[in-house]
């Protein structure tokens, strides 16, 4: 599937399923499955405003999410009709975009989900966004690099059509448990995703001084979808203070620094869609220009690392009880790329618990196919690789997970 820049996506959908009559207790999804008419009314507003992307209205519905509102097994029905929804509005006019977003959970050792959990659930979702047809999907308002590594890991299991991922920061580029953007877009766009970008949390302005962060180090398209501004209380009511003359403002440099796709969030109406629409199509859309093509790009979980093609790994460890400890002096000391050998299944249980006292770029050392794979599915970055394995082996790995060799 080719897209089409500059792509213009749809404004807010929970704001005005609110000011629609969906009470603030409700769930949104179990709202709009009861309220299809609804949705086709705004997202018809979005249309005639200027949208070429609708987002499906699941934002929410996963199974955690659907269960923490009393919803059952109704995963596949839930994201199969309301799929359907945009689906039958957008006709030839609009892509749809399969929507999925946070589960809120975290994976051992932080939370009391594994990381095969994650990918399960995402998995469940994804499937009948596939079958009801949506043309691509977005991971939209990620807050931790696992959930949507899950996630993209899901979404690919199902479907070859185009992935994009936005995750919601704060001002300074940052997620809630300090994951900086920089190392989050190396790690998704080496697991082959098509667009990165960032939504929700802050209005355009901020959001702008973010995207130009990314710039640097984003090979494919960047997406802005911004808030209307923070949402502020007025006489119990939420409001957002930004008008869509502001929006439309922004957008000539949000193209400068590389965004392609546009398209509003919380606070967010058909008027600010009209207005980005109008201003975009005034721009000449710039591609990243790719800065670090000639280097390597690693990551932990939260850090990125521009590396020389040449960058020798310094140390080897032994995945065993001493690890910690060796992860620990490492931290301290002038090694550049650290190795952690990989013999057996044991071993992989240690890797997953120590992973996180990584701090520098990873080299993972490894004969085994199968191990490497389940390794670098453990792993919360972007990993170097050294060993004996062939490329035959490797390419797909480097592929499916970002992989460096």
């Amino acid at each position: 599937m080719e897209l089409h820049y500059p792509l213009i996506l749809d404004g807010a959908t929970g704001s005005q399923l609110y000011a629609r009559g969906c009470p603030a207790d409700y769930c949104q999804e179990k709202f709009s499955y009861e309220n299809p008419d609804i949705v086709r009314a705004f997202q018809q507003e979005y249309l005639n405003a200027g949208s070429n992307v609708l987002y499906t209205p699941t934002f929410g519905a996963n199974r955690v999410k659907l269960e923490e509102n009393g919803i059952l097994n109704r995963v596949y029905d839930y994201n199969y009709k309301l799929a359907k929804i945009s689906k039958d509005l957008a006709g030839d006019k609009a892509y749809v975009a399969g929507d999925i977003s946070p589960l809120g959970k975290f994976i051992a050792p932080m939370g009391d989900m594994t990381f095969e959990e994650m990918v399960d659930i995402y998995k469940e979702q994804a499937q009948p966004l596939e079958d009801a047809g949506v043309d691509f999907f977005i991971i939209e308002t990620m807050m931790t690099v696992p959930e949507a590594r899950a996630a993209v890991l899901a979404v690919k299991s199902v479907s070859e059509k185009p992935v994009f991922v936005t995750f919601s920061v704060d001002g300074n580029g940052n997620t809630l448990n300090g994951s900086d953007i920089e190392a989050i877009i190396t790690i998704m766009q080496g697991m082959g995703v098509n667009a990165f970008g960032l939504n929700c949390s802050v209005g355009p302005f901020d959001m702008l001084e973010a995207e130009k962060r990314l710039t640097p180090y984003a090979q494919i398209p960047l997406i802005a979808k911004a808030n209307a501004g923070l949402p502020k209380l007025v006489d119990g009511i939420t409001v957002y203070d930004t008008p869509p003359s502001e929006f439309a403002r922004c957008v000539p440099e949000f193209a400068k620094a590389g965004v392609m796709i546009f398209g509003g969030c919380c606070g967010t109406k058909a008027e600010h869609i009209k207005a980005i629409s109008q201003s975009a199509a005034e721009c000449k859309m710039v591609r990243p220009a790719d800065k670090y093509a000639d280097k390597i790009l690693a990551a932990t979980e939260k850090k990125v690392f521009v590396l020389e093609p040449d960058v020798a790994v310094d140390k080897v460890f032994a995945c065993d009880d001493d690890l910690i400890d060796a992860l620990e002096e490492a931290e301290n000391d002038d090694s550049k790329v650290i190795g952690i050998e990989i013999k057996n299944e044991d071993e992989l249980d240690i890797f997953a618990e120590y992973q996180y006292a990584v701090t520098k770029p990873l080299c993972i050392v490894c004969d085994d196919a199968d191990l490497l794979e389940q390794a670098l599915r453990l792993y919360q970055g972007r990993a170097l690789y050294e060993g004996n394995l062939p490329d035959s082996v490797l390419l797909p790995l480097s592929k499916k997970y970002g992989l460096v060799f």
